[in-house]
């Protein structure tokens, strides 16, 4: 009984680690491919400082498993004024990594009313898990030191309606 009881544990143990990373299989089919993902839906937001600057990003949304687990991989450049917004259907502890990814980004994490709730920065090729300090609706990357450049902090808001806000023309 203690030798079945053994090896019913260790299946149960090994079979956790296939579990906690299902989600990220589609990310190995991509890194497969070594190719950029295309074709997702485009929209614009516009992130509003505390000091009342208003800056306008033209995004690609990730709103699948897949694509959200590809996001920004193999792009080599991004203009300063793109990115991606990811988005879940509701709020959650999210963590993110750089793998595959050629670019320095700056993700921002957002709750369900479009508020910054903090920042990471994302190095290159990297897997230390960037995580959001509280659960997040959102994430918005955008290219690496460019929030710093524009001065968008936690606090700051962004206009979308995921976040129930209406764009300023």
């Amino acid at each position: 009984m203690t030798a079945l009881f053994r090896r019913l544990a260790l299946v149960s143990l090994l079979a956790v680690p296939a579990m906690m990373f299902a989600p990220i299989m589609p990310a190995a089919q991509a890194q497969e491919e070594g190719k950029p993902q295309t074709g997702l839906n485009r929209d614009t937001l516009v992130v509003e400082t505390a000091s009342g600057a208003q800056h306008r990003f033209e995004v690609e949304l990730a709103l699948t498993l897949r694509q959200q687990a590809q996001g920004l991989m193999f792009r080599e450049q991004m203009a300063d004024d793109h990115g991606m917004l990811f988005l879940y259907g509701q709020e959650q502890p999210l963590s993110f990594w750089m793998m595959n990814t050629l670019i320095p980004l700056d993700i921002i994490f957002i709750d369900a009313s479009g508020e910054v709730i903090n920042i990471q920065h994302g190095k290159p090729r990297n897997v230390t898990p960037l995580p959001s300090s509280r659960p997040a609706l959102a994430v918005l990357e955008i290219n690496g030191g460019l929030a710093a450049k524009l001065g968008i902090r936690p606090g700051d808001r962004l206009l979308h309606p995921a976040f129930g806000q209406r764009r300023p023309n």
